[in-house]
């Protein structure tokens, strides 16, 4: 997924939505650019403008393309008798993926994408390489033998020792394995999924 300048991308969207910008080098260019903006008048951002940066913020968050997030906004919007903005959340949080960053086994999104590439990880044993790879309620994720002894999971219980999980989310640190307990929630999420779809319905 090509993207611009990252700097440049999250001050516009006003989130740290890339590894970089979550850093304190960043945040520090951040609070310069802010204090510099104090005496200039700001441009009223409309409607339209709000839709797409969160549109935005959400695909550089879970690092989709714009391809990718299109089809899961279809998916969410036709799924019968659910909440499409729900739906949508679901879908991005299910992927492989973002459940390894959810176990706390990777810093960054784009880390854990590349080890499951790399094909460190099984779902319900079966080998998965697939980053978007979809899990659903009762799967079980574990690093696959192979890659157990790799320095990417060292010391993984001392790591994991005050880590909180989400709910719907179990990780045994000393077994190198999870599973999926439930459903995706939006408790703690500040992400505007509704937003998005009412870009998507112009």
């Amino acid at each position: 997924m090509k993207i611009g300048p990252k700097y440049k991308i999250a001050r516009r969207l006003g989130a740290g939505v890339f590894d970089r910008t979550q850093t304190q080098r960043f945040a520090v260019s951040e609070a310069r650019h802010t204090k510099n903006l104090k005496s200039k008048k700001r441009k009223q951002v409309s409607e339209y403008g709000l839709q797409l940066n969160e549109k935005q913020k959400i695909r550089y968050t879970y690092g989709v393309s714009e391809k990718q997030f299109s089809n899961y906004v279809k998916e969410a919007v036709e799924t019968k008798g659910a909440n499409a903005g729900e739906m949508l959340q679901r879908f991005l949080e299910q992927r492989l993926d973002n459940i390894v960053y959810r176990f706390g086994l990777a810093g960054t999104r784009a880390a854990a994408r590349q080890m499951v590439s790399h094909g460190h990880f099984r779902v319900n044993g079966k080998r998965v390489t697939v980053p978007s790879y979809r899990t659903v309620e009762g799967d079980k994720i574990s690093v696959r033998e192979g890659s157990r002894k790799s320095k990417l999971f060292e010391d993984v219980t001392k790591k994991l020792d005050k880590y909180m999980y989400p709910a719907w989310l179990a990780f045994d640190p000393a077994a190198l394995e999870g599973t999926v307990k439930g459903r995706p929630t939006k408790e703690g999420s500040l992400l505007d999924f509704g937003r998005v779809l009412e870009f998507y319905s112009r």
